[in-house]
């Protein structure tokens, strides 16, 4: 599966446009207060496991958002869209979604 944020691959002319796909993973924030302990790579102003969480939660949504192109026969996706949102009482809970076109190349 190629992945791709442009509306176009380069080199990849697209055959056929099959029509949006979606992934969505939502992770509760008590998942950042647990972490909140044991986290001790915090230099810089950086965390880099509140970072790992949000790359997991990302990789979740495109894994799902790939798995639906594959089922329409798809080998690409092109104009993908990533979003990072609160939800829930209080922010409680973070979503991540992403979306875009699935292709066959």
């Amino acid at each position: 599966m190629i992945f791709s944020t442009t509306p176009t691959l380069e080199g990849h002319p697209i055959r056929e446009y099959r029509g949006v796909v979606t992934g969505e993973t939502i992770v509760g924030a008590n998942v950042f207060k647990d972490l909140m302990a044991g986290i001790r790579d915090f230099f810089g102003g950086r965390s880099g496991t509140y970072e790992k969480v949000l790359r997991e939660a990302k990789d979740s949504a495109m894994r799902e958002m790939a798995e639906r192109a594959e089922r329409m026969g798809c080998n690409a996706i092109v104009g993908i869209d990533l979003d990072y949102e609160t939800v829930g009482e209080s922010g409680s809970m973070l979503m991540v979604t992403c979306s875009g076109t699935a292709v066959v190349i």
